[in-house]
């Protein structure tokens, strides 16, 4: 306890301002739970950069901890690049505070000397991944804290190729913020070194989406849209795009056009979640239309719903898009002649692995690594020259086509969605049914995630001994079927429980642990990077000889996950 009051009592110093010393020291005389949460550990980079709740201390968002982030990159990127003019590009989305917040970094960077190209309002995070290497700047920075609820704000940082930071980039940059004290971090902006951007930069996005999310196909008059973007910054980008594609026949919900940190509409602007769809299903159901894509609010993710066997909207999980995708892009690569052997797709460790068979049938690879699109981008940097990248996904509904942006990507994917549509009704068929086909071509997999939340110090242990349990007490059969392989990314190990050999793993250690069993199904558990939880995915799979018969299938493998929910005592 004396610990915590004594990192609090320094934020009642002069390095700070009035408005911060009289949060903290309200929360000091009156509420020791939430002081507690607010100093107990530092706000860190996890897989998807850093994110928390806004307020004072040192493990909220603010103006101090952001300041310090920044000052940390600052002294990085300047002992890395010497001798020349250090750029940085900042975007921001559409939660409380994100543009001052944005204006702050852009400050504590020009105050460091290094120049700053500030978008002048709002902007989809994929259009910053893709300003970095337009604007030929040493790294990127967006404010935003994707689909978590109205009190959280973030920090991603971009490097010079347009992918996120990654091994050993991230973890210097970190020694260098923990190395500073807040009194360190310069504040005072150097203006003549902050140059607000916009228009020019928007076209030249949207110029380059539809030259890699679009193919020669016809049907695009005839395919009825609904598009919504959830109060989020995909306004700024979708709309346009969509119609520089030729896409004339789109519905916006009008209701979420307008972009809101307060997301007044949606109890979560999350696009996995079907409620969070629920006008835009209903707007669908009242035009007829073939599909309906939602983003959530920094317009990297994306849901889709397509038309059923039966006509009915159905939301697509992450892993069937993905394979969708997939399947389309590489048919289009063979059917110009571009497969040559020296192809390869992305996926994570916890992604469906439909999509190696997709590939593998086509005779590309499959690169596997970590959960975050940083590591698809990591691929794509390390095959330059050598293989080409014809897109990737991971199953929390993400998705990069081509590498012209290097990170996932609504605004590309909404494109590319559309035209699988818009092909299939074309040729007589449907979206639905071009996934029911995979299926048969290959296997039908069904995927399942359960996420746990333990918030606050009590619960980031109980996650800790979780994983402690999986590991010392592992699993050996599930739903009947021998464990044939255990997967520890912490330990960098492969066990082989039935030849009871161990191989290690070439993928950076992460808290991962993942059981595959003889009859091909997966459950793996993971804390999450960025929010209060643990996440547990299932991946069952089986044969499918027809496609009036994949209700049967489905249903038969949706009680196999539930038994082995029930099995792990998860439910």
């Amino acid at each position: 306890m004396s610990t915590i009051l004594e990192k609090a009592k320094l934020w009642l110093t002069d390095t700070f301002d009035s408005e911060t010393q009289q949060e903290i020291k309200h929360l000091i005389d009156t509420d020791q739970d939430q002081l507690n949460d607010r100093f107990y550990k530092n706000m860190e980079f996890g897989t998807g950069g850093m994110r928390g709740i806004m307020g004072a201390g040192i493990n909220r968002i603010n103006k101090y901890t952001l300041g310090k982030a920044t000052q940390g990159l600052s002294n990085y990127l300047i002992k890395t690049f010497t001798n020349k003019q250090l750029k940085v590009v900042i975007a921001f989305d559409c939660r409380h505070n994100s543009k001052s917040f944005a204006k702050v970094v852009a400050d504590v960077l020009s105050a460091n000397g290094i120049k700053v190209y500030l978008f002048e309002d709002l902007r989809a995070t994929p259009e910053l991944s893709f300003a970095v290497k337009h604007l030929g700047c040493d790294a990127g920075i967006v404010l935003t804290a994707s689909h978590n609820p109205p009190e959280y704000n973030g920090y991603k940082v971009y490097w010079a190729d347009g992918g996120q930071i990654v091994p050993p980039q991230d973890g210097e940059i970190i020694d260098e913020v923990n190395s500073l004290a807040f009194a360190d971090v310069k504040f005072n902006a150097n203006e003549k070194l902050i140059e607000v951007i916009g228009e020019k930069v928007d076209n030249a996005f949207i110029d380059a989406s539809v030259k890699n999310g679009t193919f020669n196909i016809d049907g695009r008059d005839n395919l009825k849209i609904v598009f919504t973007s959830l109060h989020g910054t995909s306004i700024t980008a979708v709309p346009a795009a969509l119609e520089k594609a030729g896409y004339a026949n789109v519905s916006i919900v009008e209701e979420q056009r307008v972009p809101n940190g307060d997301f007044p509409t949606v109890a979560s602007p999350n696009p996995e979640e079907p409620a969070a769809l629920k006008m835009a299903t209903d707007l669908a159901n009242k035009v007829g239309a073939d599909i309906l894509i939602g983003t959530d609010p920094d317009c990297d993710r994306l849901g889709i719903a397509v038309r059923d066997l039966e006509g009915n909207m159905k939301l697509l999980n992450g892993n069937q898009t993905m394979c969708l995708m997939t399947n389309f892009l590489i048919k289009k690569w063979k059917e110009e002649g571009k497969l040559n052997g020296k192809q390869f797709v992305g996926s994570t460790i916890v992604s469906t692995n439909l999509v190696n068979e997709i590939a593998s049938s086509y005779g590309v690879e499959t690169k596997v690594g970590l959960t975050g699109f940083k590591w698809i981008a990591k691929m794509v940097r390390e095959a330059e020259g050598k293989q080409d990248f014809i897109g990737g996904g991971e199953e929390s509904f993400g998705y990069m086509v081509g590498d012209f942006v290097r990170d996932k990507d609504a605004v590309t994917a909404t494109l590319l969605a559309c035209e699988i549509a818009a092909d299939a009704k074309a040729k007589g068929s449907s979206m639905y049914k071009e996934l029911l086909q995979i299926y048969v071509d290959n296997n039908y997999y069904k995927e399942h995630l359960i996420s746990l939340v333990r918030k606050g110090m009590d619960g980031a242990q109980q996650i800790a001994q979780m994983m402690v349990d999986l590991r010392e007490n592992p699993v050996t059969e599930i739903d009947g079927s021998k464990v044939n392989y255990v997967y520890d990314y912490e330990a960098s190990t492969k066990t082989d429980l039935l030849l009871n050999t161990v191989e290690a793993i070439e993928i950076p250690k992460s808290n991962v642990l993942i059981y595959e069993t003889v009859d091909g199904t997966k459950v793996a558990a993971r804390p999450s990077g960025t929010e209060p939880k643990i996440k547990f995915y299932f991946s069952v799979r089986g044969p499918l000889d027809a496609i009036e018969n994949a209700v049967q299938v489905k249903n038969n493998l949706d009680t196999k996950i539930q038994r082995i929910i029930t099995e792990m005592k998860l439910s």
